[in-house]
């Protein structure tokens, strides 16, 4: 439950956030212990400084402000006076929005509020200068959201991580001051959050208080925790913006990400229900069993041919398998992981005769046809870093550090933009592409336009944004295109991209044993049937610890799983590639499809 002060002058503020207090009363509300609000006048000894939901130094805030910006040093202290809010219901949610009005520093700060019947509430805001053309533009330096909650909260839980090890939990006592979590890698990161929890004592998964945020945004990022002095308690989150990322000229507005927030009394496990459910209402989530796939990737890396992948599109469809999904080496000179990336023709020397015949075949023996982009990378030695040093991201004169013998490319430019477009859309149609696997594999180190219209100018935020742009764009245009979305295991798992996206691969770790710490973390976030799990060899390769069947398939049941070759062994019989073992994707147990998965793992195991 939440209830909100509209009464002004200031922006609004949260009388209480938590538990449902039934029909409440004007009289009822005057009681709750925030509802007791001394506002200050010149006979006023002690007042209150409202926690607003945009707190302001020029109140008497003495915790972190959520508007930190400046016009040529100056109006440094924005004070919003309320003008105007509005309510509407619908059977999904009720909505607050409100507009907050700064005369002197000439801006405007609308929000939106949103509790849905889930129980999440959601907060974006709008920054607007309304200033005239010969005043200097309005640099914003910072926006976030944040949120009260009761002084009893005695814990910070969240996530941290690292590759092949996302999702590990950790807690802290909460004491005065802050716990802050930032991340500057230009995408979530495998150190992320997930979901930064503040509770009573002793909360834990199935009891307790807990109170919760999460940044729905893929770029860099902020996270807080904050205990003053005079007793409040803060959590918040927000993009972390680059110095001059965002500069707003007259009538010019930036839009921060949606922050969901969630509390629960029934410790976090409660906290994830609420999230899973508001998930599970949008209109794109999948409403069909997750369908089985085959990924060719660990059954014949860089190896491929039509031959090949034939034989393993009949071991595929006589197991069951649905979709079938080429990965990486199918492309221009991409013989290995240093060359090629970036040039998205199918390479006449591996595929002589196109990727449309192994497509047919694997649409004859009733598979949908995948493949592997990694749209926002590029090798130097390619022919689009060759013909176009400009898309490179980095600041000009110099490269960024190089990871994988990878660079970014830079998204947001048109042109680099528009060749993506081109070229992913022509191939799912020419080849009747059903799923993307979307991968991405470095941090962006030195996130700076190399060219184009904003040369030399931070460039997180406009890659972000590109980014969902192109995904959004090719499913307009190719209605029903699934993708997946890949990033060094689970270094890009939030809200935001996954409003384009239909499920995320938690880890490149596929050893059972940390799998179970990794998709517990996960799926405080998300549901089972967006998060890809594994079935791994006896020995698995990353940890080199070696598990019985049984265990690996019971722990990628939660989840939507792969499988190696010692489960298809039997019927496939093409030799490992530089000693490792063919994959096998098959759809996890999950609330989308019991009776047909669990078909497929009895016949999988016969």
């Amino acid at each position: 439950m939440v209830v909100v002060d509209v009464g002004g002058p200031h922006l609004p503020r949260i009388v209480h956030w938590g538990a449902d207090l039934g029909a409440l009363s004007d009289a009822d509300i005057a009681t709750l212990p925030a509802s007791q609000y001394t506002t200050p006048d010149e006979t006023t000894y002690f007042a209150d400084v409202p926690a607003t939901l945009s707190p302001e130094r020029a109140r008497g805030w003495a915790g972190r402000p959520g508007l930190a910006g400046h016009r040529g040093g100056l109006a440094s202290q924005p004070l919003f006076h309320l003008a105007d809010t509005s309510t509407q219901e619908s059977d999904v949610a009720q909505l607050l929005t409100y507009r907050g009005v700064d005369e002197v520093a000439a801006l405007q700060l609308d929000g939106e509020l949103e509790l849905t019947v889930d129980g999440v509430l959601r907060h974006r805001q709008t920054l607007t200068s309304t200033a005239p053309s010969d005043q200097l533009s309005y640099v914003v330096d910072d926006l976030l959201t944040l949120l009260p909650v009761p002084e009893h909260v005695v814990d910070v839980f969240d996530y941290a991580g690292r590759w092949a090890n996302e999702a590990q939990p950790q807690r802290q006592r909460l004491n005065q001051g802050s716990w802050l979590r930032e991340q500057r890698r230009g995408r979530t990161g495998p150190d992320s959050p997930l979901l930064l929890t503040v509770g009573s004592a002793g909360f834990d998964h199935r009891s307790g208080e807990v109170w919760g945020v999460h940044l729905g945004w893929s770029g860099d990022q902020r996270y807080l925790a904050q205990r003053l002095n005079t007793g409040v308690v803060m959590v918040g989150a927000g993009e972390i913006l680059a110095p001059g990322e965002v500069i707003l000229g007259p009538g010019e507005s930036l839009t921060t990400p949606w922050v969901y927030a969630v509390y629960s009394d029934a410790g976090l496990d409660g906290a994830s229900r609420r999230l899973h459910a508001m998930l599970r209402r949008r209109p794109q989530h999948p409403r069909k069993p997750r369908p089985i796939v085959l990924n060719t990737w660990e059954a014949v890396y860089f190896d491929q041919s039509f031959e090949r992948l034939a034989a393993l599109a009949d071991v595929a469809a006589e197991i069951g398998v649905e979709r079938f999904v080429v990965d990486d080496g199918w492309f221009g000179g991409r013989r290995n992981d240093r060359v090629g990336l970036g040039d998205w023709y199918v390479s006449p020397e591996v595929w002589p005769d196109g990727l449309g015949g192994i497509a047919d075949y694997v649409r004859a023996r009733g598979m949908e046809f995948g493949l592997w982009f990694e749209p926002e990378m590029v090798n130097l030695d390619s022919d689009v870093a060759r013909a176009h040093p400009d898309w490179v991201l980095g600041t000009p004169g110099r490269l960024p550090p190089p990871f994988r013998g990878q660079q970014v490319l830079d998204v947001a430019r048109p042109d680099a933009y528009d060749y993506l477009f081109e070229r992913i859309s022509a191939l799912v149609s020419e080849l009747g592409i059903g799923y993307l696997k979307w991968d991405h594999n470095r941090d962006l180190a030195d996130p700076v336009h190399r060219g184009g219209p904003h040369a030399g100018r931070p460039a997180v935020r406009e890659q972000t944004q590109a980014a969902y742009r192109l995904m959004a764009q090719l499913k307009r245009a190719h209605p029903g295109l699934e993708i997946e979305s890949c990033s060094s295991g689970g270094a890009r798992i939030d809200y935001g991209v996954l409003e384009h996206t239909d499920r995320v691969w938690a880890s490149d770790c596929v050893d059972p044993v940390e799998r179970v710490r990794i998709v517990a973390g996960t799926s405080t976030l998300l549901p089972f049937e967006l998060i890809g799990a594994h079935v791994g060899s006896g020995r698995n390769h990353t940890t080199g610890r070696t598990n019985d069947l049984a265990l690996r398939l019971a722990v990628a049941l939660f989840g939507h799983a792969h499988m190696f070759r010692i489960l298809i062994a039997r019927w496939l019989r093409l030799p490992p590639v530089d000693g490792r073992l063919f994959q096998l994707e098959t759809a996890s147990i999950s609330v989308l499809g019991y009776e047909r998965d669990t078909r497929v793992l009895a016949r999988l195991n016969s």
